[in-house]
C-alpha cells in the first residue's frame, strides 16, 4: 500500500533518534521493521509518500498507531515560539521525527540494556536476547525474524543463555525486570494511563533503572510525550543553550518530542552517528 502525509515523517530521523534498536536499513532510505508479530517493509517514495508492504486492514489495525499518524507533530513543531532560537532551528532541522508507540516491555528491556553503551552495542544484545529467547517468524519476503520474548521465555533462560547476549553487569537487570513483570509486581499494562509521578516511581523501583532510564522508558514505552530524559548530550545542551533553565513549563506537554529535536542537533552538528552516551567536542 502507499502510504500520503503532509505531517513530518523521516523514516531516517525516527531511526537515528535513539529511541528502536530493531530496525534495519533495506536501502534507498527504506527500512525493515519487527514489531511483535508484525515485520513490515517501508521506504520513502517522495513528495510526502511511502510504499509499505502491509494490508490496509493491518496497516489500519497496527501500523498507523505505531507510527503515531493521528498526532499532528507539525503542529507540535510549531508551537516553538522565534524568542527560542535554538529550538526552534533544532527543530526545523530535525522535523520528521515522531516518537513511536513501542511496546512497554520491549523499550524496559531495551533501556535497562542500554546502560553505558552505544547504540551499535545495544542492537546487537537485543538481537541476541530476541534469537535466544524469543519466537522466529518468517516476513513477507521470506526472512526469519524473532519476536521480542516475554518475561516468561527471558526467565527461562540459563544464565549461561543470557551472558551470551553480551549484556555483562546488565544481565541481572534484566532479569529483575523479567521477574517484576512476570510476577505483577510491575504493571507496564496500567503505566500508559497513569501519571507521569506514578509512572516514574514503578519504574525506578525496578532493581537497576535510575531516572534517565525510567524517563526512556516512559517516553518511547509508555508515550508519555512530556517525559524529558537527560543523558550526557542533553544535559551538555541544557548547560550551553539555556542557562538560566529550561522552560519545561511553556513546553509542556511534549517536552519529550522537543529533547528530541535537540538531541539530533547536537549529535548531527558533532558529527556523531552512534553514541548517545558520549559526546565530541564542538568546535
Amino acid at each position: 500500500m502507499i502510504l500520503r502525509t503532509e505531517d513530518d515523517f523521516s523514516l531516517e530521523r525516527i531511526a537515528e533518534s535513539g529511541q528502536c534498536f530493531r530496525w534495519e536499513r533495506t536501502g534507498e532510505g527504506g527500512y525493515r521493521i519487527p514489531v511483535g508479530e508484525h515485520c513490515l517493509y517501508i521506504a520513502p517514495l517522495g513528495a510526502g509518500e511511502f510504499a509499505l508492504d502491509c494490508s490496509e486492514t493491518l496497516f489500519g489495525e497496527f501500523w498507523r498507531s505505531y507510527f503515531d499518524l493521528d498526532a499532528d507533530y507539525r503542529s507540535i513543531r510549531e508551537r516553538i515560539g522565534v524568542e527560542d532560537p535554538f529550538l526552534a532551528g533544532a527543530a526545523r532541522a530535525e522535523k520528521g521525527i515522531r516518537i513511536l508507540r513501542q511496546d512497554p516491555w520491549e523499550v524496559t528491556v531495551s533501556f535497562i540494556i542500554s546502560q553505558n553503551r552505544n547504540i551499535p552495542a545495544i542492537r546487537r544484545s537485543v538481537e541476541l536476547l530476541c534469537r535466544a529467547a524469543g519466537e522466529r517468524r518468517t516476513d513477507g519476503r521470506g526472512r526469519e525474524f524473532w519476536i521480542f520474548p516475554s518475561p516468561e521465555a527471558i526467565l527461562a533462560l540459563s544464565e549461561e543463555a543470557l551472558d551470551g547476549c553480551r549484556l555483562g553487569y546488565r544481565a541481572k537487570y534484566v532479569r529483575a525486570a523479567a521477574e517484576a513483570a512476570a510476577s505483577g509486581a510491575l504493571r507496564l499494562d496500567e503505566l500508559p494511563d497513569a501519571g507521569e509521578e506514578d509512572s516514574m516511581a514503578a519504574l525506578t523501583a525496578l532493581y537497576g533503572v535510575g531516572p534517565k532510564v525510567a524517563s526512556c522508558i516512559a517516553l518511547y514505552g509508555l508515550h508519555h510525550l512530556n517525559a524529558f530524559p537527560v543523558d550526557t548530550w542533553v544535559r551538555r545542551i541544557l548547560e550551553n543553550e539555556y542557562p538560566a533553565g529550561y522552560p519545561s513549563e511553556r513546553y509542556s506537554p511534549y517536552n519529550g518530542v522537543y529533547q528530541q529535536y535537540m538531541f539530533a542537533c547536537y549529535r548531527h552538528r558533532a558529527g556523531a552517528a552512534t553514541d548517545r552516551e558520549t559526546p565530541p567536542a564542538l568546535p
